[in-house]
């Protein structure tokens, strides 16, 4: 009894489950089959690939073209995540400016809760990083992304989260070392 090849390729597998058992064994049918089925694939792996672009969420390379196409300077340096995250706030940005659109687009950025408050006495509006420690560290873009959306009159207001004195006094030492240094309040004397 001859003993069945293996097939590394995928479809090749699925392929050879369509012709009559005895090409199982024959070693020029496997290898064809494999060769064939490692093609498809690639062919498979490539076209995920190109519909991963088509969304900013799971876009890497295909990040320029969304840049480009919106008018954001290309920045080859920056982490794929905060390129992202500023193509997001640009099409979000799109349209009336409200309080839930700059929520949504500062929201883009830091990845947590913002909360927008509007002070229109003031012509001002506040921007509240609820989930997030100290400063985010998207913060020069969003700052030009919210500069851009918003109307000309309107003065902004950034609140940070930090680590109070009373929150640190309970922690051992590990979990004060797993802080980030701007994670804490900064100091700032009092004259």
């Amino acid at each position: 009894m001859l003993a069945e090849l293996t097939l590394n390729s995928e479809h090749g597998r699925k392929m050879m489950g369509y012709l009559p058992g005895f090409y199982a064994t024959s070693r020029i049918m496997t290898s064809v089959m494999d060769a064939q089925g490692d093609e498809l694939d690639k062919l498979g792996s490539a076209l995920d690939d190109i519909l991963a672009q088509y969304f900013v969420s799971t876009a890497s390379w295909g990040l320029e073209i969304w840049e480009r196409e919106l008018g954001i300077p290309v920045d080859q340096e920056k982490p794929v995540e905060q390129r992202r995250a500023v193509v997001l706030s640009k099409i979000r940005g799109i349209g009336t400016v409200t309080v839930s659109l700059i929520k949504s687009v500062a929201e883009a950025f830091d990845g947590g809760t913002v909360e927008v408050t509007a002070q229109p006495e003031q012509y001002r509006f506040t921007v509240k990083f609820i989930d997030t420690l100290g400063v985010p560290a998207n913060l020069g873009d969003l700052l030009a992304a919210i500069e851009e959306i918003k109307p000309a009159h309107l003065a902004v207001k950034y609140e940070y989260k930090y680590l109070l004195i009373d929150q640190v006094q309970g922690m051992t030492l590990n979990e004060v070392q797993s802080h980030r240094l701007s994670d804490f309040a900064p100091f700032i004397p009092v004259i």
